[in-house]
């Protein structure tokens, strides 16, 4: 299914199987890309999009929508919603995070019902931008950005506490600046992913000036 709507190419899940059965055999290897890495690669500019809800401290809710780049891990941005969401609300969202960026080719999302919205698919043929939809009810077919959520309720959301929807915005541009810039990712060989998008490799840290120091 993902070749045939990603490719474009009429192939047969039993041709595949019956190919795979008679000249594949499969051995791990822990340096091949995965099935996402690939897409990535092949397609020309592949963001993956999300949605996630939060509490504030008077515990009013708040959606935020994710953007990330496939292939580097890099996080496009951010955007928050403090009500309920509709067609119109997203569209906004998306829009104010693609502002200052360059365009996708193409935009793979989930199958939630808020990306259903007719006014949603509007705003993405007006853009010239493909959606690619995931397999319904797996989530391991979108594992980047869901794993992105996982990190940002790890180490954001559940250390601090937020007032409105300012104060989410401004911890979530934090967040952003510290994962694009200084957190490595073993999946990108201890790389930022700024340094996979500049394509440039990890410098050591120097540790020939620290010594201990005592104190009382």
């Amino acid at each position: 299914m993902q070749i045939k709507n990603n490719f474009n190419i009429d192939i047969n899940k039993d041709v595949v199987r019956r190919v795979l059965g008679n000249y594949y055999k499969f051995r791990p290897d822990p340096k091949g890309p995965s099935w996402l890495s690939f897409i990535g690669h092949m397609k020309d500019s592949l963001w993956s999009i999300d949605l996630f809800r939060c509490e504030s401290i008077l515990l009013k809710t708040h959606w935020v929508l994710v953007l990330m780049d496939q292939f580097s891990r890099r996080i496009i941005g951010f955007a928050i919603h403090a009500s309920q969401l509709d067609g119109t609300a997203i569209c906004c969202m998306f829009n104010q995070i693609k502002t200052s960026q360059t365009l996708p080719r193409y935009l793979s999302s989930d199958n939630d019902p808020l990306f259903q919205f007719h006014r949603w698919h509007a705003n993405l043929r007006i853009l010239n931008i493909q959606e690619i939809k995931t397999i319904p009810h797996v989530p391991l077919s979108h594992p980047y950005v869901e794993r992105l959520i996982r990190s940002i309720r790890q180490e954001l959301l559940d250390q601090v506490l937020f007032w409105n929807t300012l104060d989410l915005q401004r911890k979530l541009n934090h967040y952003h600046h510290y994962f694009n810039n200084y957190r490595s990712h073993q999946s990108l060989q201890a790389r930022t992913p700024n340094q996979v998008t500049q394509n440039n490799k990890p410098t050591a840290i120097s540790i020939n000036k620290i010594r201990w120091q005592p104190f009382c």
